[in-house]
């Protein structure tokens, strides 16, 4: 592995396909995707990710590139924003499928919120989601935030295992679509 390698930047508007990739991977369940998005679910994403404030949005995100190639990104925002973030989401659903989902909040205000971290497979073990995961709260905290949060599934140890490693610790457990998840939280 070669760290050197990797360059992580703010996304681009033309990331939008690699970042709804990341959210769809992030939940991880293609009937949840349907469900929430539609049979063209990538495409809606793209959309959402190709749109201003959203939760989803290109602004709201870093991407990684590996020797040049893009290879993983992370998406975040300030939880308090959820509310008007989740409006904007909505707002590209309705005209796309006539229709919103119901959906729990996973963030609230008092931590900025990592909402999804992905790297895509053919660069996985190699540093990337650790680099995207250390720009990320660099960023946070360089703002000014005291507290970074996220959920990550309780049947994913590996993921934990890694979010543990960079300072992470359970605070609390959530229900988010369907799924046992642990609330995780680091503090500047």
């Amino acid at each position: 592995m070669n760290v050197s390698e990797i360059t992580v930047r703010p996304a681009r508007r033309e990331d939008a396909p690699l970042l709804a990739y990341a959210v769809a991977t992030a939940i991880g369940d293609e009937a949840v995707m349907r469900d929430y998005c539609g049979s063209d679910y990538i495409a809606v994403l793209t959309d959402i990710a190709g749109a201003a404030g959203t939760q989803y949005s290109w602004q709201c995100a870093l991407v990684a590139e590996f020797a040049g190639v893009v290879a993983g990104a992370v998406i975040g925002y300030d939880g308090a924003q959820l509310g008007a973030l989740r409006n904007g989401t909505f707002a590209v659903l309705r005209e796309r499928l006539g229709k919103v989902p119901v959906v729990s909040d996973e963030t609230e205000a008092g931590e900025y919120y990592l909402d999804t971290l992905c790297v895509l497979p053919e660069f996985r073990g190699r540093g990337i989601g650790r680099a995207l995961l250390n720009a990320f709260c660099e960023n946070v905290f360089a703002e000014g935030y005291q507290c970074v949060g996220l959920i990550v599934d309780s049947c994913n140890p590996n993921a934990e295992r890694l979010y543990a490693s960079l300072g992470f610790e359970r605070v609390g457990r959530k229900q988010f679509f369907g799924h046992s998840m642990w609330h995780l939280q680091k503090k500047r």
